[in-house]
């Protein structure tokens, strides 16, 4: 018995001295690190300069700009912002505007550059996003909100790719939200992404990015000085140390790799198991500093209290 009270005593510790270091990186992280940031995917195929179907006063792809312009210009100015565009006429630079602080009348002039014409390679261009969102992620050290927004017409052009992609993204905990522009049918990712709007004219598509855009990354959670002690109280060994692993293990920034090219093989009668999941997005999230450091404060103190009430029971 007395060698279990020494070994829970030392995760414990160990678990205190965790929970101090990271409450402490985060106390001491400078604003910048938490800055949130949004890669917007913009359509510049063919058809988005046909209009609306119900609706014959704008092409998709005017609207699109004007409800990006309308949007983008009124967020958070410490908001970080970067407008990707595929398939544009004239544009010699896929990035119209690269990743960085928000400054409005670049913004507006880069909204207003995409002209449409091409397929539409959805794919490629949200492993192009994504990894840029990584490569920022690993700048702020973790901290902060990282979302794409896709706003198509139609398809991809490379739908192997997004059903490739897409899961790799998810899992690395970038948000992605998809509007589908005029579509008949909902698209590929409509029951994949973290969330999908249809927009079947100018005025729902400024309406489905201002929602999409107003929405919250926070996911930090308040508890209970008393509630949160039943919890950590009873900690098992195995327990203890797998919660430390969680705090201390960051989310993965990992580059997402380019999709093999696949080679033709000869074709076989033997049947091969068919998968049917995809990984599942692990709920942890971390990224909201705000939520997260009221979250390890209260954590902190409550587990240094139990601590000294289990040293002196001793």
């Amino acid at each position: 018995m007395k060698r279990i009270i020494t070994a829970n005593s030392g995760l414990l510790f160990t678990f205190l001295l965790s929970l101090l270091v990271f409450g402490l990186q985060i106390c001491s992280a400078d604003d910048d690190i938490h800055k949130d940031n949004i890669v917007v995917i913009l359509d510049a195929s063919g058809s988005m300069q046909d209009k609306f179907s119900g609706d014959q006063t704008k092409s998709k792809m005017e609207a699109a700009k004007t409800a990006l312009q309308e949007v983008l210009a009124n967020i958070p100015d410490d908001t970080q912002i970067g407008l990707l565009v595929f398939s544009g006429a004239n544009i010699s630079n896929e990035w119209v505007y690269p990743l960085g602080p928000k400054d409005t009348q670049k913004l507006v002039a880069a909204i207003h550059l995409p002209r449409p014409s091409g397929d539409t390679p959805l794919g490629k261009y949200i492993r192009i996003g994504a990894n840029r969102l990584l490569e920022q992620r690993e700048r702020q050290y973790n901290y902060g909100n990282y979302r794409l927004l896709v706003v198509t017409d139609g398809e991809a052009s490379d739908a192997d790719k997004v059903k490739h992609y897409t899961p790799e993204i998810l899992n690395r905990q970038i948000r992605v939200d998809v509007i589908g522009v005029d579509m008949k049918t909902d698209h590929m990712l409509a029951k994949v992404v973290d969330s999908y709007r249809k927009a079947d004219n100018p005025g729902e598509l400024v309406a489905a990015v201002s929602q999409i855009l107003a929405e919250t990354g926070d996911t930090g959670t308040d508890v209970g000085g008393e509630d949160a002690f039943e919890y950590i109280a009873p900690l098992s060994p195995e327990i203890a140390a797998d919660l430390i692993q969680r705090l201390t293990t960051p989310p993965s920034n990992t580059s997402i790799a380019v999709k093999p090219i696949e080679t033709t093989r000869p074709r076989t009668t033997t049947p091969r198991p068919s998968k049917t999941s995809t990984p599942q997005r692990q709920d942890t999230d971390f990224r909201s500093g705000q939520g997260t450091l009221w979250f390890v404060v209260i954590l902190i103190v409550i587990a240094v209290t139990g601590f000294m009430v289990f040293r002196s029971r001793k």
